[in-house]
């Protein structure tokens, strides 16, 4: 199998946290792309339409795309160890995509900056992308603390990954403000194996 990938992506950094925490590593090839919506460069534009990554081409050429779809696909061929059966379940996908969702709105940040000229940029846009993530925090701080401490799982490794990605991109808006059992259970999480393996630079 063939992962397309940019380490700098928290979706991506998801997948190869799950890779090495399953024991797949070197069933999957890593294939280094680059690019944006204004310029796909090599993006992996034949096996995914939208021209996004992750995107995962299997054995037989077919593609699977979006890093939940992704997730889950390589945690069943692993046997099913970071998505737990229901009632958990359901928490565990929740808290994925509540994290996925500080992904997606960081990363609009990102693009913000780095895709228009300082003239051009909306304050109002970084700010409203930012009010997402700073009451996604206030939330998990408040409400999934139990849920982060338990038992490993894909929404735990999720979180993680966003948490990084706000260090490495959004060092300066300090999400650790506020937000001290997060911190906490993040420098604990942080410390693992399969992150400190992927943490980008």
């Amino acid at each position: 199998m063939r992962l397309f990938h940019a380490l700098a992506s928290p979706f991506v950094r998801k997948v190869v946290v799950l890779l090495k925490e399953t024991g797949q590593e070197t069933a999957v090839t890593l294939v280094p792309v680059a690019g944006n919506a204004v310029d796909p460069g090599t993006m992996p534009v034949a096996q995914n339409p939208l021209g996004k990554i992750p995107t995962l081409e299997r054995e037989d050429g077919t593609a699977l795309y979006d890093s939940r779809v992704i997730c889950r696909y390589l945690d069943d061929r692993a046997g099913g160890r970071l998505y737990p059966a229901a009632p958990r379940l359901w928490e565990t996908l929740t808290l994925e995509a509540t994290a996925d969702g500080i992904m997606d709105a960081a990363v609009l940040m990102r693009y913000e900056v780095i895709t228009r000229d300082e003239d051009k940029r909306s304050a109002a846009w970084l700010e409203g992308q930012w009010a997402k993530i700073s009451r996604t925090l206030d939330v998990l701080e408040a409400r999934w603390m139990s849920h982060l401490s338990g038992p490993l799982d894909m929404g735990q490794v999720a979180v993680g990954c966003a948490l990084g990605y706000l260090d490495f991109r959004l060092a300066d808006r300090d999400w650790r403000a506020g937000h001290p059992q997060l911190a906490d259970w993040y420098a604990a999480f942080a410390a693992r194996d399969s992150m400190k393996a992927t943490a980008p630079a």
